[in-house]
């Protein structure tokens, strides 16, 4: 083969890469490719294999760019909440902290108990068993739906900020940081904390400031039928939990812990399976095959150097271009553009803090602004309760903005 033909190889590649790498992120934002039948998941496969096919990142490249500890970790935590959703655990603890209260209550128990339950597990999950519930209790209640549907949507992402297993795109940044599981909750935490208290009060102002009726949440919870709660998920989960604070590696605790719970009489693995959100691990490793043959191509950096120009290290620019981006190409996809940027500031971990923060609070700006949202918004109207576009950023706007605002002070506090 000549120079010329050589070159012009080579630049066949790069323009292959770059449309690759434009159409991927085209369906990353919109949700699916214009009059075609592809989603996020089947983009991320499809451009994978592309990347692989025209020769732009090897077999072996596309299989060491996949960061398998991420995978592991998500996979496992799948397992482990499908097997608690399968015990009746999320009944038996959502009946319990709504038991003997009164519907004025109801709002801040929803909001609290989505956000801590998301906090700790994958917050899509947790809105997949929350929202029918908080259906089902609002017409118990004779009350309004949608304040409290809302809840479910934007408590989940605000608590799912707190820790490494709150969310997809924490994960991710956990695996890439290698910050530690208690280093991560005890900074963003509070910002979780916050950002729920943020939520409960502007719902609250919106919605129900006239007052409740006299029907007591306890008649309606003991009208809900209770099964019984299995103890072996319930042992396993304190236990991961307490190996994640203890330092052992995330992915390895939630992998012994979801191997525990396989080894079982009781429960049929397939009823597991069932629960394991497939697509959103296949979009995952399509992902990391995707960004590692663009940045082999040098495209990210051909991106990312001009935007690297303005001084993104300052909480006060990159908090704001990262809420941006996370809304225009979703926010795993946008964790996975910025790991670079974020490697070069002068102080990564508060880069890599503000990164986490930043992309999970941002998914409350609009409906499409997370995975959990869009889930909240099916279940919702599978339930008969519709919930708008512009219903959803009337209150989301204002919590996502209030939240980033005080989510960067935190950080800029505490590292400064």
């Amino acid at each position: 083969m000549s120079p010329l033909e050589a070159s012009l190889l080579s630049d066949a590649r790069m323009v292959a890469a770059y449309l690759i790498f434009a159409g991927s992120y085209v369906v990353f934002a919109l949700g699916r490719f214009p009059r075609m039948k592809i989603d996020r998941p089947g983009a991320a496969i499809i451009g994978a294999v592309l990347m692989v096919a025209f020769r732009i990142v090897g077999a072996r490249e596309a299989l060491s760019s996949i960061d398998f500890a991420t995978v592991v970790l998500l996979f496992s935590m799948m397992l482990i909440v499908a097997n608690l959703k399968l015990g009746g655990f999320f009944d038996w603890i959502t009946d319990a902290a709504i038991a003997r209260l009164h519907p004025r209550h109801l709002l801040p128990v929803v909001v609290f108990t989505s956000g801590v339950l998301s906090a700790f597990l994958v917050n899509d999950i947790v809105c997949l068993v929350m929202t029918p519930f908080v259906l089902h209790l609002a017409g118990r209640l004779r009350r309004p739906p949608v304040p409290y549907v809302l809840a479910v949507a934007l408590a989940s992402n605000a608590g799912s900020t707190a820790t490494i297993t709150g969310n997809p795109q924490n994960m991710l940044i956990g695996s890439l940081s290698g910050i530690s599981y208690l280093r991560f909750l005890v900074e963003l935490g509070p910002v979780a904390l916050v950002g729920l208290a943020v939520t409960w009060t502007t719902l609250h102002v919106m919605y129900l400031r006239g007052g409740a009726d006299d029907v007591t949440v306890a008649d309606a919870a003991r009208k809900t039928p209770r099964g019984r709660v299995q103890r072996k998920p319930i042992v396993v989960l304190v236990v991961v939990l307490g190996g994640f604070l203890a330092g052992v590696p995330a992915p390895l605790m939630a992998a012994v812990g979801a191997a525990a719970l396989l080894i079982t009489r009781t429960v049929e693995p397939r009823h597991v399976y069932e629960d394991v959100d497939w697509g959103l691990l296949v979009f995952f490793i399509g992902l990391f095959v995707i960004v590692g043959g663009a940045e082999r191509a040098g495209l990210t950096r051909a991106l990312l150097d001009p935007i690297a120009a303005w001084k993104l290290h300052r909480l006060v620019l990159f908090v704001p271009a990262t809420a941006l981006l996370s809304n225009v190409v979703s926010n795993v996809p946008a964790v996975m553009l910025l790991r670079t940027v974020v490697s070069r500031f002068p102080d990564p971990h508060t880069g890599w803090m503000a990164l986490a923060m930043a992309s999970t609070l941002a998914g409350n700006l609009t409906i499409t602004g997370s995975v959990a949202n869009i889930i909240v918004v099916e279940r919702a109207a599978a339930g008969g309760v519709r919930i708008g576009f512009g219903d959803y950023a009337r209150v989301g706007i204002p919590v996502t903005v209030a939240t980033l605002v005080i989510g960067s002070a935190w950080l800029a506090l505490i590292s400064g």
